[in-house]
C-alpha cells in the first residue's frame, strides 16, 4: 500500500468545559476532554460492564471559536480528525508524550444542550431578497445545413 490512513471518528461527551487559548497571533486554540463508552457483557460473570476511553481534542482557528461559543461540558459531540502524537520535558528533564485527537470537524449531536436549542445562523447560498435562479431549460437547438459529402481529407 503506498500510502497511509490516520483517521479517527468519535461520538462522546465532554468531561469539563473546553480550555481556550490565544496564541501571539491571536489564533484560538481549544482543547478538551471527550468519553467514549462501552458496554458489554463480562464472560465470567454474566453482569453488563461498560469501560470508557477518554480522548484529548484539540482544534484550530475558527473551529476553536465554534467550541468556545457553543460548546459545553456533557454535551454530545461528534469529532471528526486524525492522531498526533507529541512529546515534551517535564520538570525532571524526563521525555514524556501524549496523544490528541486533532479536529477537523466538530459537530454538537444534540442541539437541545445548547441554551434555546438554536443552530448558529448560517450564511445564505444567496443574497437576501435575492430569489434562487430556476433556470428553464433552453429548447434544443436545431441547425440547417447542407451535406458536403465532398470533403478534403
Amino acid at each position: 500500500m503506498a500510502g497511509s490512513i490516520n483517521k479517527v471518528i468519535l461520538i462522546g461527551n465532554l468531561g469539563r468545559d473546553p480550555e481556550i487559548r490565544r496564541m501571539d497571533n491571536n489564533t484560538a486554540v481549544a482543547n478538551f476532554p471527550v468519553a467514549t463508552s462501552e458496554t458489554f457483557t463480562d464472560r465470567v460473570t454474566g453482569e453488563r460492564r461498560e469501560t470508557t476511553d477518554w480522548h484529548t481534542i484539540v482544534c484550530w482557528r475558527n473551529l476553536a471559536e465554534f467550541v468556545e461559543k457553543y460548546v459545553k461540558k456533557g454535551m454530545k459531540v461528534y469529532v471528526e480528525g486524525r492522531l498526533k502524537t507529541r512529546s515534551w520535558q517535564d520538570k525532571d528533564n524526563n521525555t514524556r508524550y501524549t496523544t490528541e485527537v486533532l479536529a477537523d470537524n466538530i459537530q454538537i449531536v444534540n442541539w437541545n444542550d445548547v441554551s434555546g436549542g438554536e443552530r448558529p445562523q448560517e450564511k445564505p447560498a444567496y443574497p437576501p431578497n435575492t430569489p434562487p435562479v430556476n433556470p428553464t431549460p433552453a429548447p434544443p437547438q436545431t441547425y440547417d445545413f447542407e451535406e458536403d459529402d465532398d470533403l478534403p481529407f
